[in-house]
């Protein structure tokens, strides 16, 4: 029987919850003292396949100065609009639980959902995560882009280990089916 690939959400929240600030700032991760890459690297080893949002997709494009971050990985950016897909990017306006289910099935490597706030949320309430990576930066910016949006839903969790990065606190769970 064949394996069927994981979603794994890896991302980085404030003490208090957030993701950035309201004006998608990230000063107040990149302030913290890390080691390394804080197991970046090793994770993104792992997959080969990245869900995005439209909206984190042009931010991180921004931050990137349009050079594509995600080289030699299989990238999907889910919009409410329509466009044209490009070398780097497949672009999705459909049924998300249909697609997400396609591509689970596929052969390969886990799939990373990246963000940001919205897509993530239409993931969760849906139940198609998998895993979740949390690395939790020792700051509090008191309010700004929400890792968990209040919502009908609700996930039980395992925790299956811990790690730290100097400052960094690794949290990874798998989501109870």
């Amino acid at each position: 029987m064949k394996k069927q690939r994981k979603i794994v959400l890896f991302i980085a929240q404030s003490l208090d919850g957030y993701i950035a600030t309201k004006d998608d700032s990230l000063d107040w991760l990149f302030n913290v003292e890390g080691e390394g890459d804080n197991g970046y690297s090793e994770f993104l080893e792992t997959v080969d396949t990245i869900l995005i949002g439209k909206r984190t997709y042009d931010w991180v494009m921004e931050q990137e100065k349009g050079q594509f971050p995600y080289q030699n990985k299989d990238c999907y950016v889910f919009s409410r609009s329509s466009f044209d897909d490009t070398n780097e990017v497949k672009f999705i306006n459909g049924d998300i639980v249909e697609f997400t289910g396609n591509l689970k099935n596929q052969e390969g490597k886990n799939i990373w959902i990246v963000g940001g706030g919205d897509i993530l949320n239409t993931f969760l309430k849906e139940k198609l995560v998998d895993e979740l990576i949390l690395t939790v930066a020792p700051t509090i910016i008191g309010e700004g882009i929400p890792l968990f949006k209040e919502g009908n839903y609700q996930l039980d969790l395992s925790l299956v280990g811990t790690r730290t990065f100097n400052q960094f606190v690794e949290l990874h769970y798998i989501v109870n089916k």
